[in-house]
């Protein structure tokens, strides 16, 4: 018997006796600073190829500091933190205050209002500086800049407070293979003009190596500096021990602290792939009641189902399981939707899901219509809605359907949510689990693993 979780609780599981129980972590083995101001204060005096704000900053300077939106999954303070010394520092130099901006790089995700993110940043920050707090506006051409092609015809443009600001100082919370790099400014301060060249199902990548996406993000970056010049963005990368602390915090340019991030990474971390020394017949998991697009709102069957079911928790489908294999997935996936934040979500569960589950096929034929839709645009621009091509994009994880036979969902509430992408309902994991072995067989001992 084991527990998985199951939307805000767990439920207990009878697995066979052929289960392979593996426990892999969404941090890496680093012990947590022990002060986290220190951390980052000693990060600002010694940055990685870059001179310290205090030997290039000057007092007449305007300056950004862009930051993460609270869709990132860290709950250390480690933007109050880090802003906090960054404001400290230019105030030292002489760095008029109304002179600097605060940029909240939310890209296609939708804007957050002070309160939500006063949660990240303290009151005493978004007190100081409430009206020179703006979040990032994909679709407001006068606040974007295009800034040229890549060598290989991938259309770059960046937030205009990038481009007439002296200095964009960038507070990353959480390096990953997916996060971090020139990511932070290429999508979080961009448009769909230029993120549509990346975000795709076969570019979007979490890998540590030959990361596809970060690849163009790296040409992207490196037209950046050209149009602007080198040493215009200094970033402050940082590496989790856990959700909760910090445990390294890099300072630097883009390309350095990146670098810092991935070498670390790649020491500490486990492959996926050497996770199992024989690949799994069965993958059954459970879902919290969590996605980071439901931040401040509330989840929908496309982010339960799709986005984290096969997307943030399925990417270990691939690593561990045969191809052809079937996934059992215990959720309750109640049947709601979020009007205000995710207003798309039931046009396409209704009408787009309704012709296709290919995540290509899905792009290609309604990507455009989604990307211009005036009505979806204005409750993105003035409602705190996510932008119209975001839903589409929680599709993407579709792709892990390419190597999976069949898909089991446990105990959900609603059968019908899951037939509507050909899923098979069950009321409890044991009756997925025998629903599983039928297709495979019963012949021989089937490796089960129980992702926990």
């Amino acid at each position: 018997m084991v527990q998985l979780v199951f939307g805000d609780s767990y439920i207990d599981a009878a697995l066979p006796d052929t289960t392979h129980l593996i426990e892999p972590s969404f941090s890496i083995p680093l012990e947590p600073v022990a002060d986290l101001g220190k951390a980052v204060h000693g990060a600002l005096r010694n940055p990685l190829d870059v001179k310290p704000l205090n030997d290039q900053v000057k007092p007449n300077w305007s300056v950004t500091i862009a930051f993460d939106d609270p869709t990132v999954p860290c709950y250390a303070p480690i933007w109050e933190t880090a802003i906090s010394t960054v404001l400290s520092e230019l105030k030292k130099i002489g760095v008029d205050k109304n002179r600097i901006t605060l940029l909240c790089a939310n890209a296609l995700h939708r804007k957050f209002r002070l309160s939500e993110l006063e949660t990240i940043l303290g009151s005493a920050i978004v007190q100081a500086f409430r009206d020179q707090i703006v979040c990032h506006d994909a679709e407001d051409s006068d606040s974007i800049v295009h800034l040229g092609e890549t060598s290989s015809g991938c259309d770059v443009e960046v937030n205009r407070k990038v481009v007439e600001s002296n200095l964009t100082v960038y507070v990353n919370t959480v390096s990953t293979g997916f996060n971090g790099g020139w990511k932070s400014i290429c999508v979080g301060l961009s448009s769909w003009r230029s993120i549509h060249w990346h975000h795709t199902p076969d570019i979007m990548s979490m890998s540590l190596v030959r990361n596809p996406m970060h690849e163009i993000l790296n040409e992207m970056g490196e037209l950046v500096e050209s149009k602007l010049g080198r040493g215009r963005i200094f970033k402050i990368e940082t590496l989790l021990a856990n959700p909760f602390q910090a445990a390294c915090v890099w300072a630097g340019s883009v390309n350095a602290t990146r670098q810092a991030s991935l070498d670390l990474l790649k020491a500490r971390s486990v492959p996926r792939r050497q996770l199992l020394s024989e690949k799994a017949d069965i993958i059954c998991y459970g879902l919290p009641n969590w996605s980071p697009y439901a931040a401040f709102s509330k989840m929908t069957p496309i982010l339960t189902l799709i986005s984290t079911g096969l997307g943030y928790l399925g990417g270990m489908i691939q690593a561990i399981g045969k191809p052809g294999c079937s996934v059992i997935i215990a959720t309750p996936c109640p049947n709601q939707w979020d009007e205000s934040h995710h207003p798309t979500h039931r046009e396409i569960w209704d009408r787009v899901l309704a012709k296709t589950k290919d995540p290509d096929q899905i792009m290609s034929s309604y990507a455009n219509e989604f990307a211009t839709r005036a009505d979806y645009i204005a409750k993105y621009r003035f409602e705190y809605a996510f932008h119209p091509i975001h839903g589409l994009l929680a599709l993407q994880p579709l792709k892990r359907l390419r190597h999976v036979s069949h898909v089991f969902i446990a105990g959900i509430q609603d059968p019908k949510i899951a037939q509507r992408l050909n899923f098979t309902p069950t009321k409890t994991v044991e009756d997925a689990i025998g629903g599983a072995q039928s297709i495979h067989g019963k012949t021989r001992l089937l490796p089960l693993c129980s992702i926990q």
